[in-house]
């Protein structure tokens, strides 16, 4: 008892610290604040904004679907059309992705402070406040015991969290039985967030199809989240990823599966590219960033 009463005390002091250390961000955004880019919208948000809109919808019991950008799934939007309509019930995308980034700074869309957000940037805060919170998470997806093994991991740090896991080997298809069995065990559950990590697109179509269906919670298309919490997937390091290379380090980690994604798929966004780099410079804001950390509409 006297070890876990001090892990906890340690736990609360690290916070502490943390929440002293964070810059000042907003607490009210407007909706729907987006700007345009690569011919797909997306929020720059920092990972407290998203945090706090979490916190909002979980405390007012409303749905609220948190998507994510990167350049692959930038590539999706313009391809996928399953992919494409979940991005467009998605309440929040964020953009996670360095490289996409610093496009935006040189179209003079966003200020400095704004940087990539995704899970791995925002895990510890959130399993922080589910801890604090009590939350009710489930997570779909992953091999069999993959799930199981993260969840073990996450409940010898945040003891107050209620996890439930279903691995992602299923007929995914709308209507199936394995859905409808999954859909009954979520409602039994009543998660306030539900995790699907599945991949992309397969996550993405899962949740454009079935959201309707899910009770009032936060939803988040994670891929691999819970590889890294298992410990089956190493995480690149993160200075990686505020340097933009990260790409680069999953690339060289595992070059036979990410090759295509990263070195043949962007070039078919060079149009969209070309189209903004065109507007910035007839608007008279390319490489000028706005005055104000808010970001603003392309």
């Amino acid at each position: 008892m006297a070890v876990n009463d001090r892990r906890q005390s340690q736990r609360q002091a690290v916070e502490s610290r943390r929440r002293a250390e964070r810059t000042p961000f907003r607490k009210v955004r407007r909706l729907r604040e987006r700007i345009q880019a690569l011919g797909v919208e997306m929020d720059l948000v920092r990972p407290e904004e998203v945090m706090l809109q979490v916190q909002a919808a979980i405390q007012a019991d409303e749905p609220f679907c948190v998507a994510n950008y990167n350049l692959h799934a930038v590539y999706l939007a313009h391809t996928d059309p399953d992919f494409s309509a979940f991005c467009d019930m998605a309440d929040l995308i964020e953009v996670d992705s360095a490289p996409l980034i610093f496009f935006t700074r040189l179209l003079g869309l966003q200020a400095r402070t704004f940087h990539r957000c995704t899970y791995l940037d925002w895990r510890e805060h959130f399993w922080s406040l589910a801890d604090r919170q009590g939350w009710k998470i489930y997570y779909l997806g992953g091999a069999p015991g993959v799930a199981d093994q993260a969840a073990q991991r996450l409940k010898a740090t945040y003891a107050r969290v209620t996890l439930r896991t279903r691995n992602g080997y299923f007929d995914a298809t709308p209507g199936s039985k394995d859905n409808a069995a999954i859909l009954a065990d979520i409602a039994d559950f009543a998660p306030q967030v539900l995790f699907v990590g599945m991949g992309m697109p397969r996550q993405e179509a899962w949740l454009r199809h079935h959201i309707p269906q899910l009770p009032a919670c936060v939803t988040f298309n994670v891929g691999g989240a819970f590889d890294y919490e298992a410990g089956v997937q190493a995480t690149a390091p993160r200075w990686t990823g505020r340097l933009g290379v990260e790409w680069l380090y999953r690339l060289l980690h595992n070059p036979r599966r990410l090759f295509a994604r990263y070195c043949i798929e962007p070039w078919s966004l060079v149009p969209y590219a070309m189209k903004d780099l065109f507007t910035a410079v007839k608007a008279g804001r390319l490489f000028r960033w706005p005055s104000s950390s808010a970001p603003r509409r392309g």
